[in-house]
């Protein structure tokens, strides 16, 4: 018996995906497909794929050619698949070609030429709005959102506000945007989505003014340092059925999803322990308290709720404004630590510890694609992984599009209210130290 085997995403199924497959048939007596899972896809940074997994198998299934269907997990995972079904022939097309010549030594390879004028993403670019993504700056500095933008089907990042001509212009020179704008009406026509990338001071004031014209809004957090103009935020965005999302990025990856799951199941036992910290990387900004306590906060408030009892601020000043800080938020069955060094350099690393083991992730925490799980005694430390490049925030925009798609304006990723419980740790510091 020859057997032949074909791999792919197979999304929004399409005669091309059916010509591929009935060709690799006549290859051989036997036909393996490969269905790529969910995981492997975003990993791969494939973010767009509109069909569940069930429903891509059950695609393939239905056209009665396969005699087998298997899901892809992991890359190489195509060389465990040759040699464990004893394959003979491998199939795939030739947009593929010579990226797979490495098979060679296990089975023939053969790449088939694709049917012309088709494919999943023509269909999406066909049947699925587009949004316009505008950035409002008061800075020459983008930190990888356009180019992170283009990994997600749908987006475009299409146009730049600025109050400062100078930074408008140096910000269209570096990143080539297609409009530029320093009148907000003007601005507002070309977008669907505004990212406010301001600083703090000014920050609540063109979030507030975005959600009144209709616009859907992302922002670093806070949004603010009072709490109540903060909530008032979420609440201008529901009475304009708009959405607003915390530029929180960590909370769409799947390994913090992961990571969430882990800690809320009891894999560690009762988490009695939370340490977190963070520094400062640009020099060149004065002070960038708040946005790293905030972000900072985040995962506390994910893992270990916003009941906090009580909250115990340290801080170091200078004349510059807060140097470093130290922030003990304790809960009724354990504590959480925060250190924030904004001139002065902590160690960054994050670590939950419970009864039974710690959950640690190091380093650049907030933009991980892993993390270690030790067990109590030290004795076994297992690691959680998946890859993908950038700093995350495709993942972010991914759940955005699910979000418009489902006319769905509230985020799975950080709700209002966990968003309003950080925003009242800070004001609550600023108030008391």
């Amino acid at each position: 018996m020859k057997k032949v085997i074909t791999y792919g995403t197979f999304d929004m199924f399409h005669q091309g995906h059916y010509n591929i497959i009935k060709r690799a048939k006549e290859y051989g007596d036997y036909l393996i497909v490969g269905v790529t899972g969910d995981s492997y896809d975003v990993g791969r940074g494939k973010l767009s794929v509109h069909d569940s997994i069930a429903t891509r198998i059950n695609n393939v299934k239905n056209t009665g050619l396969a005699d087998a269907i298997i899901v892809e997990e992991y890359l190489g995972q195509k060389i465990s698949d040759i040699i464990k079904y004893d394959v003979d022939v491998f199939v795939i097309g030739d947009d593929w070609k010579g990226k797979f010549d490495h098979l060679k030594q296990y089975c023939e390879v053969v790449y088939l030429e694709r049917t012309k004028n088709i494919s999943s993403t023509q269909l999406r670019e066909e049947n699925f709005k587009h949004y316009n993504i505008g950035l409002i700056v008061d800075e020459p500095k983008d930190n990888q959102i356009i180019a992170e933008a283009q990994k997600v089907s749908g987006f475009k990042v299409s146009s730049v506000f600025s109050e400062d001509r100078k930074v408008l212009d140096e910000f269209q020179d570096k990143y080539d945007i297609e409009n530029a704008y320093r009148n907000l009406d003007a601005f507002w026509k070309d977008t669907d989505i505004v990212f406010v990338k301001c600083h703090l001071d000014k920050r609540a004031d063109y979030i507030e003014k975005c959600l009144k014209e209709g616009k859907h809004v992302i922002a670093d957090p806070p949004f603010s340092l009072s709490a109540k103009e903060h909530a008032r935020l979420f609440e201008i965005a529901k009475e304009n059925h708009v959405a607003l999302l915390d530029n929180v990025k960590m909370v769409y990856v799947r390994i913090f999803t992961q990571l969430l799951w882990m800690a809320h199941a009891g894999m560690i036992g009762d988490i009695i322990r939370f340490n977190c910290s963070i520094s400062k990387r640009d020099r060149s900004i004065v002070n960038l308290f708040d946005d790293l306590t905030a972000l900072a906060l985040c995962p506390v408030i994910k893992i270990m709720g916003k009941d906090y009892q009580s909250i115990e601020p340290k801080v170091v000043q200078s004349e510059d404004g807060i140097e470093y800080a130290s922030i003990l938020l304790k809960y009724e069955t354990g504590e959480a630590s925060i250190n924030i060094g904004n001139k002065i350099r902590v160690k960054e690393q994050l670590e939950i510890i419970g009864t039974e083991g710690t959950i640690r992730l190091k380093d650049n925490w907030w933009k991980s694609n892993y993390f270690e799980l030790e067990t109590i005694d030290g004795s076994d430390i297992k690691t959680y992984s998946m890859n993908f490049d950038g700093n995350g925030f495709c993942f972010l925009l991914s759940e955005m599009m699910t979000m418009l798609t489902n006319e769905r304006t509230e985020s799975m990723g950080l709700f209002p209210d966990e968003s309003n419980t950080i925003v009242k740790v800070l004001e609550y510091i600023h108030q008391n130290v």
